[in-house]
């Protein structure tokens, strides 16, 4: 069984840092590809990066310059590293996991074509984890 478990969220002021994890299980973590989102209050879901099984990114506009993410394939985890955070960034963030080559695969040529994932694209989500920015 999949499990995909998020953790690291918490409240910060405006321009500090988060690093957030995503602990995955009951699969071969490295050969698939790995998304976080998030949704804030009222809001839908967006995509916030992207990475694939060979590390290959892609991010949001609205965070490209202050995230990054990565993932440890040897410890079955995917990070978002978040810096200068912002109210706006407030929300639950959500990881998520394809399955199978053919859903690795459709978000690798996204990310090659600098294009981040919708989210129907995932197979596997986890329970998310609150980030809240004060200003």
């Amino acid at each position: 069984q999949v499990q995909l478990v998020e953790s690291g969220g918490g409240s910060v002021q405006s321009g500090g840092s988060l690093r957030l994890s995503c602990l995955a299980s009951g699969y071969t973590y490295g050969s698939y590809s790995m998304g976080w989102f998030r949704q804030a209050p009222g809001k839908e879901r967006e995509g916030v990066a992207a990475c694939d099984a060979l590390g290959n990114t892609v991010y949001a506009d609205s965070v490209k310059g202050r995230f990054t993410v990565s993932r440890v394939n040897a410890k079955n985890t995917l990070y978002l590293e978040m810096n200068r955070l912002t109210p706006e960034d407030t929300g639950v963030y959500y990881c998520a996991s394809t399955a199978g080559y053919s859903g690795a695969y459709n978000v690798s040529r996204l990310i090659a074509s600098g294009m981040v994932p919708v989210g129907r694209e995932y197979s596997f989500w986890g329970q998310g984890t609150q980030v809240t920015v004060s200003s």
